[in-house]
């Protein structure tokens, strides 16, 4: 078999043209949005874009105060970004009630949350996120007032006194409802708002606190628990009109817990021991919210007095405004 060359050709490469140099003399077009010589500048090419309609049922942006940061919960789920999939997802509904509102509204639900993370499966309230809403609350122009709703069987010592001395500070008209329960550290955060409400169902837990973890067994360790509890207990009496010895007598009261002592407080009973104001739901707690935001923005009623009045034996002194 004859096998033929092949011959191979290889591609030369032609020389670069040689650059032109810029002749002056020749005119040079202006870019679009760059002045004309003589004439008014002219403004920048501007992409196209569709223009978007708000539809008639959706509310305008709410305007903010100066120096007030964007509050994405005073926007309504379209201007949010969230369609109906995702506020079913969230929230179990496609249409989310939107609207300018006066009032506040803080959920403590759950186990309040302290210094130790809870494990995922529980339900909490992280006192890190109560205490920034607190503040804003204060410091906003806007909000007249704050709901504070809970249903919590209680949590950290530390965290709900301090949520409750958050409550019990702020200038501005508060409301207190206990729906399903509150229990242990959750009375406290309770009886710190100016008015407090219970549903009849509804229950409350007083009881002693208890320590979880290493207990070394000294003397120092029952100092520091009987501490701790007058905390508890002076909150309590300075901001409801029960006495200490009435609720001592129900915190240590034996008999009634199968597996504690303490006492069950439900609905009426808890108004009975002057714990709570008024037994109602959520039409009477902002009925008097309403009332008291109307009577403070006429000056019919003062903001609470900064100096705190020591307590009594039947808990008269009280501060964050109560009213005896």
């Amino acid at each position: 078999m004859d096998r033929h060359p092949v011959a191979i050709t290889r591609r030369r490469k032609l020389p670069r043209a040689p650059a032109i140099p810029d002749d002056p003399t020749r005119p040079v077009e202006p870019e679009r949005g760059s002045p004309e010589p003589g004439g008014p500048p002219t403004a920048p090419a501007l992409p196209s874009s569709p223009s978007v309609e708000r539809p008639p049922d959706e509310p305008e942006p709410l305007p903010l105060v100066p120096g007030e940061q964007p509050d994405p919960g005073r926007q309504s789920g379209r201007q949010m970004g969230a369609g109906p999939a995702d506020n079913i997802a969230a929230l179990g509904t496609p249409n989310v009630p939107s609207g300018k509102s006066s009032i506040h509204c803080i959920t403590i639900i759950g186990q309040i949350e302290g210094h130790l993370a809870l494990p995922p499966q529980n339900k909490t309230t992280k006192y890190e996120h109560v205490i920034p809403q607190l503040v804003a609350v204060e410091n906003s122009r806007e909000i007249e007032g704050v709901l504070v709703i809970l249903n919590t069987v209680g949590g950290d010592v530390e965290a709900g006194l301090a949520i409750a001395e958050m409550v019990a500070s702020l200038s501005k008209p508060t409301v207190s409802l206990v729906l399903g329960g509150g229990h242990s550290i959750g009375v406290p955060i309770a009886v710190a708002a100016r008015k407090s409400f219970i549903a009849p169902t509804a229950t409350m837990t007083i009881h002693p606190i208890r320590l979880t973890g290493l207990v070394v067994g000294v003397p120092q360790t029952y100092e520091y628990l009987d501490k701790m509890q007058d905390r508890v207990v002076r909150f309590v009496v300075e901001h409801s009109h029960i006495s200490e010895d009435k609720y001592r007598e129900l915190m240590f009261r034996t008999g009634e817990l199968a597996r504690d002592i303490g006492t069950v407080l439900v609905g009426r009973d808890a108004v009975k021991t002057g714990l709570i104001d008024e037994v109602g739901g959520l039409s009477q707690a902002m009925a008097a919210l309403r009332a008291m935001t109307a009577a403070q923005r006429d000056g019919r009623e003062p903001s609470p007095p900064a100096a705190e009045h020591p307590p009594t034996a039947h808990g008269s002194g009280r501060r964050g405004g109560r009213r005896p």
